[in-house]
């Protein structure tokens, strides 16, 4: 079934055009993964789809009284708001209709002389009240939040809650309405593993269309049937998931490549032989008409080629060169029997060993006591009971996710020189390998987006010479391309590595040791994340 067609849209602010001539046909069951660099115009897609903006040109049209459920990268609500209230008002209809049965209740009961009719119309709705699942609503918001982990926030209000937690109650309400269409922009930011796994069989039983924009490549593979891509102000489909769209990409992008060199020598070989035909034309006695007439039908020819656009084989993106400060130990962290409580038990008898060189992983849920870990390793938590012994001398460079105070008016370019002892011009060029060019330096850390923060961490880990890296959440808020960077630097890096992370991409790629933090206890597996999935099944 059709469910919206696009009609030659373009989209522009002032001179920037985003998308020019595009058209997109989506159809039910379509589960579809919006790709593209940062800033070509994806979240302005998501909007023109949910009818939140109006395309420049061209035009869209949905199903009859399609119901759209979009959920934005920055939800807002009432401060006073309990979260179960917000996501029963996801059921606004079947409220509508358990007010009208009570009111026909009432009448039933007090007049008699119209009995028939109010039971005739009682049926009616009680019985849509039913098929609805109007009498299974409680059961349903507890099933979506236990899903999504957030069933500990149901009777908070929203003037306290995070904008990670935010983000997950909207979430829970969007896919509690009964929609045809979902637009859903980074879902599995602020989910942790198991959320992101029960999301995807959410939607991979979902009836109507889904449009996703996401940065977890594990996650589109699992679950996309098409990738759209944003690119040069067009729309590029390809009918598989997101491995099989980053093959037939760069098979796309060498064709338009030798398309456009073709052309370009065409267009040469015109414009050369116009050239020609004119001299010989005019160095003839008397002049020769035939051959200008010639050069003007091929001049003619030639304006009518619709030239093609260069490609770009090879964006700019983050320059990182990890290198190792050799360590003479072989055991850099080891851990005995730790135990942490704070207002419950977290962690209980931890052991780890971490050698020199090993690249280690540690998953878990949300609240499971991960950074806690961490910050016990680094020294900044002290355990309550165990010990944790490091590797003299050693020097940790420390990723966190809220590694910058977001209060100061310090700026980007004095916040590197902190941790890094170069001249301003120096800075300004490493910067540069980061994405950072001109006044962006300059931009104040509290005005800084969570990638940028995390592309300024890096670069200050870069430019020092550690030991051994503690990475929590290290590919948060950055695209799929700097995420490879990242990827790529890490797996040439002969230090030690200890990263927690959701991204089941990043730990199946790097880490062949995999710590399980659950239910207190600390479990080693040695492989990736898939592997460790693999061990536990095969246990149950």
């Amino acid at each position: 079934m059709n469910i919206l067609n696009t009609s030659s849209i373009t989209k522009r602010y002032l001179d920037n055009v985003l998308f020019d001539q595009v058209k997109l046909t989506l159809n039910a069951g379509d589960i579809i993964g919006l790709v593209g660099r940062n800033g070509e115009g994806k979240t302005t897609l998501l909007k023109l789809l949910a009818g939140i903006e109006s395309p420049s040109s061209g035009t869209i049209s949905w199903q009859k009284d399609i119901e759209i459920g979009y959920l934005d990268q920055l939800p807002n609500n009432d401060e006073q708001t309990l979260v179960y209230t917000y996501l029963e008002s996801a059921f606004e209809k079947l409220h509508h209709i358990a007010q009208q049965l009570e009111y026909f209740t009432q009448q039933m009961a007090n007049d008699k002389a119209h009995l028939d009719t109010y039971m005739e119309q009682y049926g009616t709705l009680q019985s849509y009240y039913e098929t609805h699942g109007g009498y299974e609503i409680d059961t349903k918001i507890r099933r979506v939040a236990h899903g999504l982990n957030i069933t500990h926030l149901l009777d908070t209000t929203w003037g306290t809650l995070s904008g990670g937690e935010r983000t997950k109650v909207c979430l829970a309400q969007i896919l509690l309405q009964p929609t045809e269409l979902l637009l859903l922009d980074e879902p599995t930011n602020h989910l942790d593993i198991k959320s992101i796994e029960w999301l995807t069989q959410y939607i991979k039983q979902y009836t109507g269309v889904v449009v996703i924009i996401s940065h977890d490549r594990y996650f589109l593979d699992d679950i996309t049937t098409q990738i759209i891509e944003i690119d040069q102000q067009q729309l590029h489909t390809y009918h598989g998931n997101y491995s099989y769209f980053v093959n037939e990409r760069e098979k796309r992008i060498l064709a338009e490549f030798e398309a456009y060199k073709t052309q370009q020598k065409k267009i040469k070989q015109m414009q050369k032989a116009i050239k020609q035909l004119r001299m010989w034309a005019s160095q003839a006695k008397p002049p020769n008409a035939s051959m200008f007439r010639r050069a003007k039908s091929m001049e003619k020819a030639l304006n009518r080629i619709k030239t093609l656009e260069k490609p770009t084989l090879k964006h700019k993106q983050m320059h990182l060169d990890l290198k190792e400060n050799t360590l003479g130990a072989d055991k850099v962290i080891k851990m005995q029997d730790v135990s942490k409580t704070y207002d419950t038990t977290l962690i209980k008898n931890a052991c780890m060993l971490v050698r020199k060189n090993e690249h280690v992983a540690i998953v878990g849920n949300n609240g499971t006591g991960k950074s806690t870990l961490l910050k016990m390793i680094l020294g900044n938590v002290a355990p309550d009971k165990g010990t944790i012994k490091t590797a003299d001398h050693l020097k940790i460079g420390y990723l966190s996710q809220h590694i910058f105070n977001d209060n100061t008016d310090d700026t980007l370019l004095e916040t590197f020189r902190k941790e890094v002892s170069v001249t301003e011009g120096q800075a300004r060029h490493i910067l540069a390998q980061f994405m950072f060019y001109g006044e962006d330096v300059f931009k104040r850390i509290k005005d800084l987006s969570g990638g940028e923060k995390v592309r300024l961490r890096w670069a200050q880990i870069v430019n020092n010479d550690y030991h051994m890296l503690i990475l929590d959440e290290p590919t948060n808020h950055l695209d799929i391309e700097a995420k490879e960077v990242i990827e790529d630097a890490l797996a040439d890096y002969n230090g030690t590595v200890i990263a927690v992370s959701h991204d089941r991409y990043f730990l199946n790629k790097l880490f062949h040791t995999t710590y399980l933090l659950e239910n207190q206890r600390l479990t080693k597996f040695y492989g990736n994340y898939d592997d460790m999935k693999n061990s536990i099944d095969k246990k149950e």
